[in-house]
């Protein structure tokens, strides 16, 4: 049986923990999803630097693909991965997704997942939404894609920023197939 494959696209919306959260929980798993392809957008390295200046994005074992590499596996419908998660997901990323726009291999990637019926899961971060916003989540979503907001819960009372950010991170685990010891509605009681 054929290990499900995965890219990963980092945009360079606010948000880049639940980046590096959910590379984690991938390279903890790799034997569940593997190859993981990483993209990035030009200002996801920037906006990581500055969130996380400790953290190399570079650290991970993954397939570190180039933002306008189109013969990269991910490009292709005949090569795509099962899976594609934009994590964090800009309003912009998410408009040009929303309007079929392939300029960049991160709206390709999304496009041949979409055409394909792959799963296509974004992470969106932003506040508040405007009407073009929600109608670019309203047009994906019909498309097929998974809307996971990083939008935090707090029933499990998390303790640190990375607790907290793992709550969202869970549920794209969830979506992923990946096992985790997070928090359960109804299964974790004190």
């Amino acid at each position: 049986m054929k290990t499900p494959s995965l890219t990963l696209a980092i945009t360079g919306a606010s948000g880049s923990i639940y980046a590096r959260l959910l590379m984690d929980a991938l390279k903890t798993h790799h034997m569940l999803i593997n190859p993981v392809y990483v993209l990035q957008s030009p200002n996801a390295a920037t906006v990581w630097n500055i969130e996380q200046p400790q953290q190399d994005l570079k650290a991970y074992p993954f397939t570190y693909v180039k933002n306008n590499d189109f013969f990269s596996p991910v490009a292709s419908g005949s090569a795509a991965p099962d899976t594609m998660v934009i994590c964090p997901c800009s309003m912009g990323t998410l408009g040009r997704i929303a309007a079929g726009l392939s300029n960049d291999l991160i709206g390709r990637a999304a496009d041949v997942c979409l055409k394909e019926r792959k799963k296509l899961i974004l992470v969106l971060r932003e506040t508040p939404y405007n009407t073009i916003h929600i109608e670019n989540m309203q047009r994906v979503a019909q498309a097929g894609a998974i809307l996971i907001p990083a939008t935090p819960s707090f029933y499990s009372n998390p303790q640190t920023i990375e607790d907290l950010c793992f709550t969202v991170v869970h549920r794209i685990l969830d979506h992923i197939n990946i096992p985790h010891n997070g928090y359960r509605w109804g299964h974790n009681k004190s």
